[in-house]
């Protein structure tokens, strides 16, 4: 009775599918409507196979793939696939598949009776069209309702695509085990080669994985898999497409696979780097300023955008090009290692090249790990007296032209019941200003910042892009560090490459270019430079922070170059360490911290802060 079922529907079956290929080829005008149902439905014009998306480093190499969540995959055009594999998938798969409009009816015949008989969907009869079709819309269950989206599907790419297109895509689409999608990331893992440069006996073997990608795994079943290679062999064989002398010379050739793992290197930097691709699409695209202005359900609506926006942009398979200097990064990354051993105290760096104003390398923690909580650009702290020379002292000497032997008084400090004192408890009386920075002292900090006004201080704090400074932050205390949220390591860093370009600021980023696979500019930073102080005092200001390096709070991270120069800043109860300064080139920031603040005063005399500064810019 089954069986009688079966049959019946089989013959309903393919009365239908003749009557639907009648209908849609008819051009009849009564018939131009389901043509246009079809377009209207299956938007074949925009579809896409998702493929992997590669950061770069300054000089080329890859750091990371990004993968899309279905798998790995790197797409080629139809001058790329070697022709061989080409006719391999065409005589393994789809021998009628230049005579066919998209699928083949005596096969789906068969595959039919052959399930009618089992009473399940055992045989597809699926021609090419309808695989590529399945791997585009992601349909896998086996049913006949799947198979007749399928059928549809297909005779619309056949309608909008040549044969050349529809093979070039499905080799790219099809599945080749161990999450590899395609010909070419196949070779890549399997073989660590690209395709084109592969024998007509490693092709035969990749070729052999899709028609049962679980049997035919090779890092599980290399002998099945290999049989397989001998019967394509035996079949191209006979079909003309090789000689008897060249089918046993591939045969007889040893396969041997040098599987490629997935590139994943240097966490810190690349996790930034995905954060910094976010923004960069939301800048571009228009996000940033709509997102300002928005209540918080708009905001939830327009993140959400922005985020499907900047997933399809990697699945477009870009190339994002990056400053990271890679020995720069190694050396970051080993010099807070080192000089943090013996303690859970945590630790962040950032390296800027201040003249291409590109970040070179990135630390986010003492033992980061990919997606962890970032302490160089997520960690928000009190930047203690490393705020001084861009709240206080640069403004300060442009306002009033004065220099660096100009006197300050360093004694006890009050206004409006705010009390500072220096590290030291003391008084010092009138002192240079020049004393006053290297060593440090308070009160000269907040008399200077209260002479010029808080509103023209923070006037040139506005120009870095301090995320979370706020107008609760224009007070007094603030000359000193004392912020109601404070800043990140980046943005710290960011700010002091004004000392590197005479007075002048430019905001440096890790991603250089954004491009497609082809070399084509899709993004990149628009970034406008501005002056914050002139010349003049900028060079007070690098007089200064030299001074702090040769005999001030830093002089533990002084050693022989041309130029060095920064600020140390140590906030209330010794929660946070940081030195911030440059060299001629290098423009480095540190903190040394825990996450939880807590009084660390029994490091200070180790000073793992300056330790890390000197490590990662001594030569």
């Amino acid at each position: 009775m089954r069986k009688k079922l079966g049959v019946s529907f089989i013959v309903i079956m393919l009365i239908a599918l003749v009557a639907v290929l009648y209908f849609t080829a008819a051009e009849k005008k009564k018939y131009v409507s389901f043509h246009q149902f079809l377009d209207d439905n299956i938007p074949v014009s925009s579809m896409t196979l998702a493929q992997s998306s590669y950061i770069l480093d300054n000089s080329g190499r890859s750091i990371s793939e990004i993968s899309p969540q279905a798998g790995i995959r790197k797409n080629l055009i139809n001058e790329e696939i070697p022709q061989y594999v080409k006719d391999l998938f065409i005589l393994s798969e789809d021998q009628h598949f230049y005579e066919h409009a998209g699928f083949d009816l005596p096969a789906i015949g068969r595959a039919l009776l052959t399930n009618a008989e089992s009473d399940t969907i055992e045989q597809g009869g699926s021609t090419i069209t309808q695989q590529l079709a399945r791997n585009m819309f992601q349909s896998y269950d086996k049913t006949y309702n799947r198979k007749l989206k399928e059928l549809l599907y297909a005779y619309e790419l056949e309608r909008k695509w040549s044969k050349a297109e529809i093979l070039t895509q499905y080799i790219n689409a099809v599945y080749f085990a161990n999450n590899m999608y395609g010909i070419e990331a196949a070779a890549n893992y399997y073989f660590s080669s690209k395709s084109s440069d592969l024998s007509k006996a490693e092709l035969s073997f990749l070729a052999s994985i899709p028609n049962n990608p679980t049997i035919y795994d090779p890092l599980k079943h290399f002998e099945q898999t290999k049989k397989r290679q001998e019967r394509l062999i035996s079949l191209m064989e006979k079909e003309g497409k090789i000689s008897s002398s060249e089918a046993k010379k591939m045969t007889n050739e040893k396969i041997t696979l040098h599987v490629q793992k997935k590139t994943d290197l240097y966490p810190d930097y690349v996790s930034y780097v995905e954060d910094e691709l976010r923004s960069l699409v939301s800048e571009e695209k228009g996000y940033a300023k709509k997102i300002t202005k928005a209540n918080d359900k708009e905001k939830e609506i327009l993140s959400k955008e922005l985020d499907a926006e900047v997933q399809k942009l990697l699945e477009s398979g870009v190339i994002i090009h990056t400053g990271m200097d890679r020995s720069l990064q190694e050396k970051a990354v080993k010099a807070v290692k080192s000089s943090l051993i013996t303690t859970d105290v945590e630790a962040a760096a950032v390296v800027i090249d201040h003249k291409s104003h590109t970040i070179g390398a990135l630390v986010g923690g003492k033992n980061y790990k990919k997606y962890e909580f970032n302490r160089s650009y997520q960690a928000y702290r009190q930047p203690g007296s490393a705020i001084k020379p861009l709240l206080v002292y640069g403004p300060y000497l442009q306002e009033t032209g004065k220099g660096v032997k100009s006197t300050v008084n360093a004694d006890a400090f009050c206004k409006d019941g705010y009390c500072p004192q220096n590290y030291s408890g003391q008084d010092y009386g009138n002192v240079t200003l020049d004393q006053a920075f290297i060593h440090s002292y308070n009160t000269p900090a907040v008399r200077l910042a209260d002479s010029i006004g808080l509103k023209t201080a923070f006037s040139y704090l506005a120009h870095f892009p301090f995320k979370k400074v706020t107008e609760e932050d224009v007070h007094l205390s603030s000359a000193i560090g004392g912020f109601t949220v404070g800043m990140s390591p980046l943005e710290m860093t960011n700010a002091y490459t004004v000392f590197g370009n005479n007075g002048s600021f430019k905001s440096s980023h890790a991603i250089t270019s954004v491009t497609d696979a082809d070399g084509n500019l899709l993004y990149e930073w628009k970034e406008a430079e501005e002056t914050v102080w002139n010349k003049a005092t900028n060079d007070k200001m690098r007089t200064l922070l030299k001074h702090t390096v040769t005999s001030g709070t830093a002089k533990k991270a002084n050693f022989q170059a041309p130029y060095l120069g920064g600020k140390t800043g140590t906030t209330n109860d010794y929660k946070d360490y940081w030195m911030v300064g440059l060299s001629n080139d290098l423009t480095v920031g540190v903190w040394v911290g825990k996450d939880a603040p807590t009084n660390l005063k029994s490091i200070e005399s180790n000073a793992p802060h300056l330790s890390i500064w000197k490590k990662i810019l001594i030569p």
